[in-house]
């Protein structure tokens, strides 16, 4: 298979990037590290007139940590996040899903704003964002805006971004001090699209009661979907296993995925609550956890 034939671009700026979107009126694509895109070409699934490659385009590649949280640029690659030894403390959610994501040589070239524009509904930095409330910082030539995650998604491989517009940053906000997370997926082998995956975070207060609970999940619907009703299952509840039994209940409830050749729905809709069951259980630090969740 071969892509089609394009122009190519590969501006040395911020502006002039935008620029050339504009200008494309819809028929220029940006091209950060090509993992996804590469792949839609070559497939034919996209026949842009015009690739804006960003390589040279300064400050995209840039993880800022400070008291607005973690700031990172649309060009930061998998492999950047990895080995950033911060991130485990400024974003643990973050940085324990990024090892599930693909095989090592794809999170070599693999970028931020890729993964956020591609918006494939099992991938896992999509769900972190969802689950983090995180946003999308985008740039055109009309100005500025921030979009909230979850109004960023509006289905499988489609989002909010306008033709001429290219993601940033994503904004995830501060991390809690007393804030547990875990991140579970399940895929037929290591490094495959995740059947279904989720992201739990909580606070506990002095009597093990679950606070401020997020539960997101992936694979299970068309884009990466926040579980309000699981949530609600466990927010302001001591943390036990009836509790936890509870919430993953309420998750498998909540999810509608669709029958494909990797798994039936019905699977998909028991496998989230298995997750969130396993990653409630996780998040919790002792004494709370391994008794009584288990």
């Amino acid at each position: 298979m071969k892509p089609p034939k394009f122009d190519y671009a590969s501006p040395d700026s911020l502006a002039e990037a935008l620029e050339l979107l504009a200008r494309g009126q819809g028929e220029a694509r940006p091209l950060a590290g090509g993992q996804s895109l590469m792949p839609v070409l070559a497939f034919r699934l996209a026949a842009p007139a015009l690739l804006v490659d960003l390589r040279q385009v300064p400050g995209l590649d840039r993880i800022d940590i400070g008291p607005d949280g973690v700031r990172l640029g649309a060009r930061v690659r998998w492999r950047d996040i990895e080995r950033d030894a911060r991130l485990c403390t400024a974003a643990p959610l973050l940085a324990e899903a990024i090892g599930h994501v693909a095989h090592y040589q794809i999170r070599n070239r693999g970028t931020v704003g890729g993964s956020l524009a591609h918006a494939d509904p099992a991938a896992e930095l999509p769900g972190i964002a969802v689950a983090s409330d995180a946003l999308v910082e985008v740039a055109s030539v009309r100005g500025q805006r921030t979009i909230a995650a979850g109004d960023f998604f509006l289905g499988a491989l489609s989002t909010a971004l306008e033709p001429d517009e290219l993601i940033t940053a994503l904004v995830l906000p501060p991390w809690p001090a007393r804030r547990h997370a875990a991140f579970e997926e399940l895929s037929r082998r290591r490094g495959d699209f995740a059947m279904a995956g989720v992201a739990v975070g909580f606070e506990l207060d002095g009597n093990a009661r679950a606070t401020g609970t997020r539960i997101a999940a992936i694979g299970a619907a068309d884009r990466p979907l926040r579980l309000r009703t699981a949530e609600s299952a466990l927010d302001g509840r001591t943390v036990d296993a009836r509790a936890i039994a509870e919430a993953a209940a309420a998750a498998s409830a909540e999810v509608d995925p669709a029958d494909d050749l990797h798994a039936s729905a019905a699977y998909r809709r028991n496998l989230v609550g298995v997750l969130v069951e396993r990653a409630i259980a996780r998040a919790c630090p002792p004494p709370f956890n391994r008794r009584e969740a288990a």
